[in-house]
């Protein structure tokens, strides 16, 4: 089932997320739910808070990246309370868009190589460690989970000459080819 996603203004996307067990109720369907949310809205990601979900959940399917980044090839992960152990290296900048924010893509400065704990969608346990186009998805993905977006990343100068735009996406004045909820109007769009 295609679910809606949650546009920019939403309190559900500044929050921290919270943990998760293995009894958590419809934990499959909802899997399911979201990588087809996902592949509808042409993602290469989702977090549980886009769809209104306070729970440390994503999802990540970076094959389309494949052609550029073999390392992205037949890469698609369920993660379940992820926890960042470090990140590390020389920060490197580039164009990240989010489905929660449409129209929008803006460079963000990430440092290329993180450590990861997290479970899969069996609930077993990895430490992994994750660099270049890898890190910088997750990194976007577990932000979400973390309360964060990557407008919150940029710098004030340049968030408040995207106010307006910002604004927008939350009042639901965009063009989108996915279901959202808009917090301003509470529409619901398709």
């Amino acid at each position: 089932m295609i679910l809606p996603i949650v546009a920019y203004g939403h309190p559900v996307l500044k929050k921290v997320a919270e943990n998760i067990s293995p009894e958590y109720e419809g934990l499959s369907d909802l899997i399911a739910n979201m990588w087809e949310t996902m592949y509808e809205a042409s993602g290469v990601g989702l977090a549980a808070p886009q769809i209104n979900k306070s729970i440390r959940l994503f999802v990540i399917d970076a094959t389309p990246y494949g052609e550029d980044h073999p390392e992205t090839k037949e890469f698609k992960k369920v993660f379940i309370n992820a926890e960042m152990l470090s990140e590390n290296g020389e920060v490197w900048t580039m164009g990240e868009g989010c489905l929660s924010l449409p129209g929008m893509n803006e460079d963000v400065s990430r440092q290329p190589e993180i450590r990861l704990r997290y479970q899969d969608e069996n609930f077993e346990s990895h430490e992994e460690t994750f660099s270049g186009i890898l890190a910088r998805i997750i990194q976007h993905e577990y932000d979400h989970i973390d309360g964060i977006l990557y407008v919150d990343r940029l710098p004030a100068l340049k968030k408040m000459l995207l106010k307006g735009k910002l604004r927008d996406i939350s009042e639901g004045k965009v063009d989108v080819e996915y279901r959202m909820i808009f917090p301003k109007t509470r529409k619901k769009v398709r």
